[in-house]
């Protein structure tokens, strides 16, 4: 039997001159980026100094009269409202047969009425039963409902009024 030489380190001869070229373009690379980096932080610099020697402008205060003062507070105040659980309760009562169309909250008085569609009479008051077992939900209510006679399938437009726990502020 004849005996192999295998040799795994390899040590073959490669080009010198490749590591050399790549060393090369690896500093090259370093200071350009120390450069760039030296040309940004001079740029900060100034704009800080720029800014810190500025003096500010103080522009006239502008008017606002009551009734846009009185709009913005009440803007303020349904933004402030806790909506998640008033969503909730909508969503626990949702039906595939009940469409919403619109929900009119009243922060000062702590109702909500909420607009929609439904296939028919019997899925509106099913959807009234059952937003009035939700915590978040008192005194609900039917207000208005009404046939749309115009139309083939029927459909039941209401309105529906209620007490919201939360709404007042």
């Amino acid at each position: 039997m004849n005996r192999l030489n295998i040799d795994f380190s390899g040590r073959r001869r490669r080009s010198p001159w490749a590591g050399r070229v790549l060393m090369a373009l690896a500093a090259a690379i370093c200071v350009d980026t120390a450069i760039s980096y030296r040309d940004a932080r001079d740029l900060v610099q100034a704009s800080e100094l720029r800014l810190a020697h500025a003096r500010p402008r103080s522009a006239p205060a502008a008017k606002v009269s009551a009734d846009e003062l009185a709009a913005v507070r009440e803007t303020l105040d349904r933004l402030a409202m806790p909506w998640d659980k008033l969503f909730g309760a909508l969503e626990s009562a949702a039906s595939d047969q009940v469409a919403l169309l619109g929900i009119e909250p009243d922060s000062k008085a702590g109702t909500v009425v909420i607009a929609g569609d439904s296939k028919d009479y019997l899925a509106v008051l099913s959807y009234v039963v059952n937003l009035g077992q939700s915590e978040a939900l008192n005194r609900v209510q039917l207000v208005r409902h009404e046939v749309k006679a115009n139309d083939p399938h029927r459909p039941v437009s209401f309105a529906i009024s209620a007490g919201w726990s939360e709404g007042r502020r």
